[in-house]
């Protein structure tokens, strides 16, 4: 038996309907997709940091 768990609650999958299984799957793509926005935010603020460094050596020089 394969279950889900949501809440701290356990449901049996095969029991579930159609519209909770879909609703899973969506929360499931948002989850990935949240993720992935934020690895790509981690790369963006590490880029920006290195452009910062960057520019206040050329200010220095």
């Amino acid at each position: 038996m394969v279950s889900v768990t949501i809440d701290g609650k356990e449901y049996d999958a095969d029991k579930l309907s159609d519209n909770v299984k879909a609703q899973l799957l969506s929360l499931q793509a948002v989850d990935r997709r949240i993720e992935n926005l934020q690895e790509e935010l981690a790369i963006l603020q590490t880029a920006r940091i290195a452009y910062g460094n960057a520019l206040k050596t050329e200010l220095d020089a």
